[in-house]
């Protein structure tokens, strides 16, 4: 952070409660973002996308969060949520390599095989992997009070006659979290997508 003089007019002012009498006409400017700042993310993402470009990562065109580096036989797939990251590669020395580089440039921990990720379990066989996401699907039922319900074939009502001036729901924070929550489930349960 650098202190600089202001002189884009009375549009900058000093905050409330870090207001410096003696230069009152001086404000801060960020060289860079902070945590907890809204456009902070952002400029993680740009920052790590950026690092991960120049090491011969390119970008899904489908999926922001995903990036694959290729190199003849040799393939690596990233997977970025927020500061939680998912790493494969074709080979170990491969995946040693990507971590290596990550770790020079980054501060950050390698935890070993994938256990969990975003809601989902994963389980390793000599088939592959198994994504399961029961525990995360019986924490949502849960919240919702719904521990008992019984499962159908249909997710959604057929029928429903849904009306514009009905009653508000009771909590309305339980439910925009439990609405939240529900895009997560269509990972491992792509048959529920309509309904959520």
């Amino acid at each position: 952070m650098s202190r600089t003089h202001s002189s884009t007019g009375p549009s900058l002012r000093q905050s409330t409660g870090f207001a410096d009498t003696s230069s009152p006409d001086h404000v801060y400017q960020l060289n860079k973002s902070l945590y907890g700042l809204k456009q902070a993310p952002r400029a993680w993402h740009s920052r790590f996308a950026g690092f991960l470009l120049s090491i011969g990562f390119t970008e899904s065109k489908t999926d922001a969060s995903l990036f694959i580096y290729r190199s003849g036989s040799k393939m690596a797939y990233l997977l970025l949520y927020v500061d939680d990251i998912v790493l494969t590669a074709s080979s170990d020395s491969l995946l040693r390599r990507i971590i290596a580089s990550l770790q020079h440039e980054f501060a950050m921990k390698d935890l070993g095989q994938l256990h969990h990720f975003l809601g989902m379990s994963v389980t390793h066989s000599s088939a592959g992997l198994f994504l399961s996401q029961r525990q995360y699907i019986l924490d949502i039922l849960e919240r919702a009070g719904m521990q008992d319900c019984k499962p159908c074939s249909t997710p959604v009502d057929t029928c429903a006659k849904l009306s514009y001036d009905g009653p508000p729901v009771d909590d309305p924070s339980q439910y925009r979290s439990l609405v939240g929550a529900l895009p997560l489930l269509t990972f491992t349960r792509p048959d529920i997508t309509f309904a959520v």
